[in-house]
């Protein structure tokens, strides 16, 4: 039996519509993120997974209200100076959000459930940013301490650079009256890591352009892209290998939907530094989202050869730009890559995407097997039908 097999076009955040013998093309969706210019939202191949509420939304118990501060610092294990600017990030239920960023000493402080004007870093899954730049996805674990007066519960805090491991500090315990020094967050230099999320050209930097760097962080925190975007060129302007500057003038450009600058702006951060991870995954997911798979596939490589470690979730979306690209022995890795990463199998397409590409590549048995796995994650999808007629002409193929 003779199948025939049409493009995948996935943009970001949407469910793999395309199947055997068809080609979809979905509208795309627009984030903003560190590193995350769509939501790498692709644990479940879809744009978050909780219901939206948008966070520091406390009702119920008026005591979760309270105004609830934490605070603390970042070091390195060897006793070296931290990476300027790490993002701090709380998991409840496994959901990382980014709630604050490191001061040039490696200090920290916010304040709980108040994440008004931050910017995911590119690591987390599921988030979301609304036109005002405000996060609007939380996790239902989350909503449902903040109604019990126990708003850390069932939470870590930890820090997220590229080319480290983070040691976790427990929440659990953590009470609104309690003191709010958490006190040390150490990080672990992973040796596979080569990429890494803060250059070395910004230990460079003179004093002029670190000030206005710091100025445009701190604008981007309050939602002020403009103003940020103003002290990123002044950062560029007086430093031009300032490639932080440049990466984060990309994401405040994109925060004023200038899509043609913010890319400028990535190109240059790569070109001052290629070690830098951030500019490959913004530079790859808006790629994707504009179904240019050719780049896609470049820029996304380039980043998880860099960081194959923080970056898991932009595996799939890999996958799915050399498939589309017909590169199936490069889609095969990639989506492999992204079910190890996904042990608990919360994105049943994985199967589905395994599927299509080992029938791509003749190999009838093993993608009968993954679409079989994926109609077992997935009995309610809503191509489950489509999937099942699909299965019993590769069965047939099989005699």
């Amino acid at each position: 039996m003779k199948f025939s097999y049409g493009r995948v076009f996935w943009p970001v955040g949407w469910c793999l519509a395309g199947l055997l013998g068809s080609a979809v093309a979905l509208p795309a969706q627009r984030t903003v993120a560190p590193g995350n210019s769509s939501s790498p939202g692709l644990g479940v191949g879809q744009v978050g997974n909780s219901p939206n509420s948008p966070m520091g939304t406390q009702t119920g118990d008026s005591s979760t209200s309270r105004p609830f501060f934490l605070s603390g610092r970042v070091s390195i294990d060897d006793g070296s100076p931290p990476p300027i600017y790490i993002a701090i990030q709380r998991v409840c239920s496994g959901n990382p959000r980014t709630v604050a960023y490191t001061d040039s000493k490696g200090h920290f402080s916010f304040q709980w459930g108040d994440t008004a004007g931050i910017v995911p870093d590119a690591s987390e899954e599921g988030n979301q940013i609304g036109p005002s730049g405000r996060i609007t996805n939380t996790s239902g674990m989350e909503r449902l301490n903040s109604h019990m007066g126990t708003p850390t519960m069932g939470c870590e805090l930890r820090a997220s650079a590229a080319g480290f491991r983070s040691d976790r500090v427990d929440l659990s315990s953590q009470r609104i009256f309690d003191s709010g020094e958490i006190g040390t967050i150490v990080l672990h230099r992973l040796a596979e890591v080569e990429g890494r999320s803060v250059s070395v050209t910004s230990l460079e930097a003179p004093k002029n352009a670190s000030k206005a760097y710091e100025k445009g962080l701190e604008a981007m925190t309050k939602n002020k892209f403009a103003d940020a975007e103003k002290e990123f060129e002044k950062a560029v302007e007086l430093y031009p290998k300032y490639a932080n500057a440049w990466y984060d003038l990309g994401r405040a450009r994109l925060g004023q939907h200038n899509e043609a600058g913010a890319r400028e702006a990535w190109l240059k951060a790569a070109d001052a530094d290629d070690k830098l991870v951030g500019p490959y995954v913004e530079l790859g997911q808006m790629a994707a989202n504009q179904q240019k798979w050719d780049d896609t596939a470049k820029y996304l490589d380039r980043a998880l050869r860099l960081d194959p470690v923080d970056y898991q979730n932009l595996w799939f979306m890999d996958a799915v730009a050399n498939y589309n690209l017909m590169n199936f022995d490069a889609a095969e890795r990639s989506v492999r890559e992204a079910m190890k990463a996904d042990p608990q199998h919360k994105n049943p397409k994985t199967s589905q995407l395994l599927g299509l590409t080992l029938a791509r590549k003749g190999d009838i048995a093993g993608a009968a097997e993954a679409l079989h796995q994926y109609l077992a994650m997935a009995p309610d999808a809503p191509d489950a039908e489509q999937t099942k007629q699909q299965l019993a002409a590769l069965e047939s193929a099989k005699k």
